[in-house]
């Protein structure tokens, strides 16, 4: 029951007197002919809301009215839309004349003058055709979900699904098989007029002898005709769409004699709506296949055959998804265009949809996919990394199948050398897809190979670019002599691509490419790849950490280590690289500790070459500090007494070498947090072998002195100095007393209570400086 003051409200909007609405019509007019619609324009609409609301009788706005509140429904404000949209579904439906004004004035079709537009379609032959051009602007304007909800919400309330369906194999099947007479040219097809109807035409000009489709061409065309043309570019989201919001009724027979006829399938039996426009779609798109193979006579037309070729194979795969039985039939056809078509890439773009239909379907039809996807996979990205396009679009068909993919193409985990040719030439605009299937590509078999194609993506740039300008030149224009072709450049290309793209172990030879592609190292394009890279190796490690075994892992150290060293002369780039390296070097060793002594041998060389202070300071620092925290035998029970020995010497040897004299000439002197992390690393290996202590406690001792006289020739920071400095003092005081001194930079791994020297707010150097203070009171 309403309340009283809605039932007044209800009460006075019915017994409005037809003078005072058409005021109060003329006054809405004025308010929406205003340029800002405010709180009054609001107030008015809802009104009017109540009052066509209220009344049984249908009414009639007025034209202007009916005008302003139809241009309402592309208002930017969605209140005014929906006011607009609901205040329209009152009046008398539009008529043919108005329905058409709306599609073509409004700019935006929202999902409320969608849905407006379809809750006014009847069901007269004119207004199916208003219908479809509805469908048409909806599917336009309307974007992704907004789309299927609105269509799905009304299409699962009417009847006007299965009187399209029927429609549409009308115009698809049983299109006139003669031009218009005196039609007009446009469109798609274009030609001069013709007084007498003639046999429409196939695109190598001979007369077509089959139903008509939209690589028929003529003169003029009829009506039905351009329904055709139009429900040809809307099956296959219409088949969509039906198949997720339809309920096929097999009792109902179509009335007219075409459906009746249409509605034979193969086996001569009837079908009810759904799978008679299944069937149909399936012959129009075997009859477009079959008029690919015709030679046009216009390059225009070559690429309409080329765009007709991608929708018929969507559609097919649509129709085989709905109906597995069609698989078997479509087969041979799809088989046959891909046999066709796979040798000349300018078809890149229809044999993509091919794939897709082998990927969905080659199981079931129990087929040889290989020569598929080594097209893909191959061809593709080594041939056509320069195609944007084509790049969008396999890159599409990989992230929208990605689990199909992993589980049933064992070449895709291994493609990725040539997958990463399309990122290294257009960086910046597939970065994202990358970040979205690198993951995808990091397996126990491809780890360590990947791992070096993204540290050489920047090579690869540089490579591809001087593959491009090499061809270009070398393929000059008749009027331009090839003698004036760089031949340096040549050479320089082809000495690049030797080394890049040879097969084998190439490692040794990389000093030898980055010699070669030295100048390349500020190409925009390099550059930008270059940019890349980190956000690549942080996926990289964070996914081949859930799959790698501790030999994998072991093995990706060294790589690291290796590679460290071997990069593209980019400085940016290189100080990423290490910061990247160090960060997982960290996580690595704190996640598998016997890591360290696994690979101790490797990080000791690492760390015991003094050259690795100065030019790779990031990734030094963060080897010293694993050696030194997890070279213990409470990490490894392999750790011996000699083996913490011998690093104690080497890292000894290093940090009394940058201590003891100034750096080289232009050479910069050892960062201070080198140093520091060199002096509580050798505290921490003599803290576990107390032979040690002497000889690391004699050189702390020793520092104190020099720097009582000031300045030293291998700190140019006074600031840095004392830091240095008092460092020393608080390891130097910890190591006199042992026992402490153990039990504080090596604690026991895998404990669960609080590990106070490990927490970052009460840390290490807060401990010392207490001992400190008390060996300096005694």
């Amino acid at each position: 029951m309403y309340s009283h003051g809605s039932e007044s409200l209800i009460r006075q909007a019915r017994e409005i007197q037809e003078s005072e609405l058409n005021k109060f019509y003329s006054r809405l007019i004025k308010l929406l002919q205003g340029k800002e619609l405010g709180h009054e324009t609001v107030d008015s609409l809802q009104r009017l809301h109540l009052i066509l609301s209220a009344t049984k009788y249908t009414r009639t706005l007025p034209p202007e009215l009916q005008k302003r509140l139809v241009s309402l429904l592309s208002s930017p404000v969605e209140q005014l839309q929906v006011l607009s949209s609901a205040v329209l579904r009152e009046t008398l439906p539009l008529s043919g004349q108005e329905l058409n004004y709306n599609q073509e004035n409004i700019g935006q079709l929202n999902s409320h003058a969608a849905a407006l537009l379809l809750s006014q379609v009847g069901s007269d032959a004119y207004v199916v055709f208003g219908f479809i051009r509805i469908y048409f602007e909806l599917y336009r304007s309307c974007k992704g979900d907004d789309f299927h909800t609105v269509l799905s919400l009304h299409l699962s309330a009417t009847d006007h699904v299965t009187l399209l369906s029927k429609k549409l194999v009308d115009w698809l099947r049983y299109a006139s098989i003669t031009q218009g007479v005196g039609a007009s040219s446009g469109g798609f097809f274009t030609g001069p007029r013709s007084r007498q109807p003639a046999p429409i035409a196939e695109l190598d000009g001979t007369v077509s002898g089959d139903f008509f489709t939209v690589l028929c061409v003529g003169q003029g065309f009829t009506d039905d005709q351009w329904m055709n043309v139009y429900s040809f570019s809307m099956l296959r989201h219409w088949l969509l769409t039906y198949h997720s919001v339809s309920n096929d009724d097999r009792s109902e027979v179509d009335g007219s004699v075409v459906s009746m006829v249409s509605a034979t399938s193969s086996s001569s039996r009837l079908l009810p709506p759904k799978e008679r426009l299944r069937e149909k779609a399936f012959q129009y798109c075997q009859r477009l296949i079959e008029q690919s193979d015709r030679k046009a006579h216009k390059k225009t037309d070559t690429d309409l055959q080329k765009a007709c070729l991608v929708e018929a194979v969507c559609i097919l795969d649509c129709v085989c998804v709905e109906d597995t039985s069609l698989v078997f039939r479509t087969f041979p056809c799809i088989k046959g265009l891909f046999g066709r078509l796979s040798s000349d890439l300018s078809f890149a773009r229809v044999l993509l949809p091919i794939a897709q239909f082998y990927l969905n379907h080659g199981e079931m039809a129990a087929v040889d996919c290989e020569s598929v996807w080594n097209l893909v996979f191959g061809r593709f990205p080594a041939e056509l990394f320069n195609d944007h396009f084509l790049a969008h679009e396999l890159l599409r068909f990989l992230r929208l199948n990605l689990e199909s993919l992993q589980l049933r193409v064992p070449q895709y985990t291994h493609s990725f050398p040539n997958l990463l040719k399309l990122l290294a030439w257009d960086s910046p605009a597939l970065v994202d897809d990358f970040v979205d299937l690198l993951p995808s590509l990091v397996t126990t078999g491809t780890a360590v190979e990947l791992l070096h194609t993204l540290l050489d993506l920047p090579c690869l740039s540089a490579t591809l670019v001087l593959q491009l300008r090499w061809t270009s030149e070398h393929n000059c224009p008749n009027n331009i002599s090839c003698s004036a072709v760089n031949l340096e450049t040549q050479q320089f290309a082809s000495n690049s691509f030797t080394i890049f793209l040879s097969t084998g172990d190439t490692i040794d030879r990389l000093s030898t490419l980055h010699e070669l592609l030295a100048e390349a190292a500020d190409w925009p394009r390099v550059v930008q790849c270059a940019q890349t890279v980190p956000v690549l190796l942080h996926i990289f490690f964070n996914t081949v950490i859930t799959v790698a075994d501790e030999k994998l892992l072991a093995h990706l150290i060294l790589v690291m280590l290796e590679r460290s060293s071997l990069l593209l002369n980019i400085p940016k780039y290189c100080r990423e690289i290490h910061r990247v390296f160090s960060c997982h070097l960290l996580r690595l060793c704190k996640l598998h500790p016997s890591l360290v002594v696994d690979q101790s041998h490797e990080l000791l060389e690492f760390a015991g070459a003094t050259a690795n202070v100065y030019s790779k300071e990031e990734i030094y620092t963060h080897v010293v500090w694993v050696l030194g925290e997890y070279l213990s035998v409470s990490c490894d029970s392999r750790c011996s007494v000699s083996l913490i020995t011998s690093c104690f010497e080497a890292l000894e040897a290093v940090l009394f070498e940058i201590t003891s004299s100034a750096p080289a000439p232009g050479a910069v002197c050892a960062a201070p947090r080198v140093i520091t992390t060199l002096m509580s690393a050798l505290a921490k290996l003599a803290s576990r072998s107390h032979d040690l202590i002497p000889r690391v406690s004699l050189f702390l001792s020793k520092l104190r002195t020099v720097t009582r006289g000031g300045s030293v020739a291998w700190c140019s920071d006074e600031d840095d100095l004392v830091a240095i400095v008092t460092r020393g003092e608080e390891l130097w005081s910890l190591l006199k007393a042992p026992g402490v001194a153990q039990s504080v930079l090596t604690p026991p791994p895998h404990v669960t209570t609080p590990q106070w020297h490990r927490d970052i707010n009460v840390a290490m150097p807060l401990r010392l400086r207490a001992l400190t203070n008390l060996t300096h009171s005694q």
